[in-house]
């Protein structure tokens, strides 16, 4: 209840907050990520949208780019100002530019935890069960600038299996679908043999677990969970981060930061819209972190 009284003070108060501190924006700019199709993508912010257009009384617009790294470009160049990005695309932007954005807030699981995993999943008529069985066969993976898409497979899954992610080294071919989405369409229609996508992995696999883009799926008809097989499980990855840029004015920034901080308790369901599936709200984070994502994305380039 205080959080929602705080917010109502701000919202009130700050209601011109986009022309403070001296500095004056004419509209604030929502960049999402890819995953699923544009207009869904869309439709689960408008919520988000809405509010933050009510609260700093400019306009406020969502991208929706074709892949992560027009959310990136968009961020570091100063055309996208607010982002629930994944770990690698944030740490993509940091080293870029270490001043460009900071991460604010993350998502909480509906148990307290915050964090999700990579999985990789076949059709369960393939007879794929496990990354052995994958040898010479078509893996398919998001986008080179998604986490749990690629850049947390492509270090785990050689670490602790030996298997390389080079074409027709272990794998027969090693494939970018274009998205989450994509890759579980791509495993489900057998154009490949095999994908990884994200999860909290909490919940019951018949239901895409309890958030992520199985449960997106699940949940726009796209796949029946039980044509599908988990074949691989990564170690936590550290939560979405929702990341903010520097350059806005503070007191922009602060009313920005109060309507999701307090999503969870003022409105459930655009919470969940936002991140796809069941929370509890979102909580602040720093870019703390995140120094394991730079160091594996600095390594991967190196």
């Amino acid at each position: 209840m205080k959080k929602i009284i705080a917010l109502a003070l701000m919202t009130t108060t700050l209601s011109h907050a986009a022309f403070a501190d001296g500095q004056a924006i004419d509209e604030f700019r929502i960049g999402i990520l890819g995953g699923e199709n544009a207009q869904d993508r869309m439709n689960s912010n408008e919520c988000l949208r809405s509010m933050i257009e009510d609260a700093l009384g400019v306009p406020t617009k969502l991208f929706a780019p074709a892949d992560y790294n027009g959310v990136i470009q968009g961020l570091l160049g100063g055309t996208i100002d607010l982002s629930l990005m994944g770990p690698s695309s944030y740490a993509a932007v940091h080293i870029a530019d270490e001043n460009a954005v900071s991460p604010i807030l993350i998502k909480v699981n509906t148990d307290g935890s915050t964090g999700y995993y990579s999985v990789g999943f076949a059709r369960v008529d393939s007879g794929v069960k496990s990354l052995e069985d994958m040898q010479g066969k078509v893996f398919g993976f998001g986008d080179p600038n998604s986490t749990s898409g690629y850049l947390i497979p492509s270090v785990e899954i050689p670490t602790t299996t030996g298997a390389s992610m080079e074409n027709g080294a272990y794998f027969g071919e090693v494939k970018f679908t274009g998205g989450h989405e994509q890759t579980i369409v791509a495993v489900n229609n057998g154009d490949v043999d095999a994908g990884v996508t994200w999860t909290d992995g909490q919940g019951e696999w018949e239901d895409g677990y309890t958030f992520g883009a199985l449960r997106k799926a699940v949940d726009a008809g796209l796949v029946d969970m039980n044509d599908l097989v988990e074949i691989w499980r990564s170690k936590l990855i550290p939560g979405e981060p929702v990341v903010l840029r520097n350059a806005l004015p503070d007191d922009v920034r602060a009313t920005v930061t109060g309507i999701i901080d307090t999503l969870g308790e003022t409105d459930p369901d655009c919470a969940t819209a936002l991140a796809g599936g069941e929370v509890s709200g979102f909580d602040p984070i720093t870019h703390d972190a995140y120094t394991s994502i730079v160091a594996a994305r600095l390594a991967k380039s190196n």
